[in-house]
């Protein structure tokens, strides 16, 4: 086997410009780690917010929270998983999904039904955030109304499906313009609003977008009502969220970060993960896919910070 691989990497923090596709040491998989030979990597905002600097990591660093391909060799104590089986994996706590081979923790890994990578590499983080937030965050019950933000992106195609699976009343998404009604209606929401025209109240509602979307589900939320906080999108200053308005008004505002919560809990994680590859395979859950080579990593970025995409985009890497 060779000892470097390609891989796309971060020399240096800036634009999807600064992105660089470079040959890198194949990683050999610790204790309780495997390897994987990537087919496909799921490209996310994640992976933006890394490319602009707005995460510590080292540089030059190779981005790359999911992938799917085939188990390519064990570290030690590693029992259940065999080489050459086919997996979707999350490898958001060191990164380096966009390469040949990746290593991650083997709690973090799911075994597939069968070889379709390419939509597998869509599933871990987006479908696997999705059970999380509105099981063990949002505690959501059969019946509440819920309210997804971005409801026509990524993790917002899930959100509105899995609040439907968990037994939700009533599931309405918000987008940012007219063009991703459509998109965001596919993905199982019973209605599809502009952000700046939701109305009703909603037990739960989940933001990933902040600024001014933030403040509109603080406003949409009934007494007893939980805001899940999980991302920043538009890039706005931070919301305050005074906490005598929750003590009077029986809100709650909670928040909720993949990349830390796998790093401290990666078998709740994996079970999750497993969880939501049994739900894409069964046809529970609906994922959207669009492949570009690895070598365009850069176009997807850009893709991806104007906005403009609905359901994934993953990276054909092999």
């Amino acid at each position: 086997m060779t000892n470097t691989m390609n891989a796309v990497t971060i020399p240096e923090f800036g634009d999807a410009g600064v992105l660089r596709l470079a040959a890198v040491p194949v990683p050999e998989p610790g204790p309780g780690e495997v390897s994987i030979d990537v087919t496909h990597a799921g490209a996310n905002f994640a992976e933006v917010l890394y490319r602009r600097g707005l995460v510590d990591v080292p540089l030059p660093f190779v981005p790359g929270i999911e992938v799917a391909g085939r188990i390519r060799a064990l570290g030690e104590g590693v029992e259940g998983l065999i080489p050459g089986q086919p997996v979707a994996a999350l490898t958001i706590v060191a990164g380096g999904g966009y390469a040949e081979v990746v290593t991650t923790a083997a709690a973090l890994v799911a075994p597939l039904p069968d070889s379709g990578f390419e939509r597998a590499a869509a599933v871990p983080s987006n479908s696997t955030t999705a059970f999380l937030v509105l099981e063990r965050v949002a505690r959501l019950q059969p019946g509440e109304r819920v309210l997804v933000h971005a409801a026509a992106g990524g993790v917002g195609s899930q959100l509105g499906q899995v609040a439907r699976l968990l037994g939700a009343g009533r599931v309405v998404g918000a987008v940012g313009s007219e063009a991703k009604i459509a998109a965001a209606k596919a993905f199982g929401y019973d209605e599809v609003v502009l952000r700046d025209r939701i109305s009703g109240e909603f037990d739960v509602v989940v933001d990933m977008v902040g600024g001014a979307a933030r403040r509109a589900g603080l406003a949409a939320l009934a007494p007893m009502g939980r805001l899940v906080v999980m991302g920043n999108a538009s890039g706005a200053e931070d919301v305050g969220i005074p906490a005598n308005e929750l003590w009077f008004t029986n809100k709650t505002v909670s928040g909720f970060n993949l990349a830390a919560f796998a790093a401290i809990a990666p078998e709740t994680v994996g079970a999750a993960l497993r969880r939501a590859v049994a739900a894409v395979a069964a046809g529970e859950l609906r994922v959207d896919v669009e492949a570009l080579p690895l070598a365009r990593a850069a176009e997807a970025h850009r893709r991806i910070e104007s906005g403009a995409t609905t359901g994934k985009l993953v990276l054909a890497v092999r």
